[in-house]
């Protein structure tokens, strides 16, 4: 059985949330959100509680248990605090700005690199070696934050790259004489 299945969604004051079939819409202070589940699993709204439940006991159904309850819990998250990734760039030089919707990475090539940000991802630098991605879906924010971070991803000698604030950076020692 699915632990985190078992667990109702509990949505908070100031969301709404619909079921059409098998589509799960919630909307909220930040906008509004839709999922689709698979039909190996029941959805069904109890005044403010979502429930999600498999319609049988196959491997599948079980698997799409706890997944379609996670996935609705994303949603309330996110349309009520929104999510975050949090970059920090380290280097000499090393710099990034926002000009309107392109985010301006200075990143020791002989250009800067321009960075156009999707629709739906807000993305702020409260330093010039910082950057703040933000946004309603996950999925989106986390992706961008990767897209952002591939350019120059750390090394492992000085620490020098696109980092995330959370992230270890395992060092090498360099050579020897």
């Amino acid at each position: 059985m699915s632990r985190i299945g078992k667990k109702p969604v509990e949505l908070p004051s100031g969301v709404e949330a619909s079921v059409s079939g098998q589509t799960v819409s919630v909307k909220g202070p930040k906008g509004s959100r839709t999922f689709t589940a698979t039909d190996d699993v029941s959805i069904s709204i109890d005044g403010n509680i979502v429930k999600i439940e498999p319609r049988s006991t196959s491997k599948r159904a079980r698997q799409q248990w706890g997944m379609s309850r996670t996935m609705v819990q994303n949603l309330v998250t996110g349309v009520t605090t929104g999510f975050k990734r949090e970059l920090e760039i380290n280097g000499v030089g090393y710099r990034a700005q926002m000009q309107g919707n392109v985010l301006k990475l200075a990143l020791g090539y002989s250009h800067d690199v321009d960075f156009e940000v999707p629709a739906g991802v807000t993305v702020t630098t409260p330093k010039q070696t910082e950057i703040v991605v933000e946004g309603i879906d996950q999925q989106l924010v986390g992706q961008v934050a990767a897209n952002i971070r591939e350019w120059r991803g750390p090394e492992p000698y000085k620490g020098k790259g696109i980092k995330y604030k959370d992230e270890y950076i395992f060092r090498k020692e360099g050579k020897k004489k």
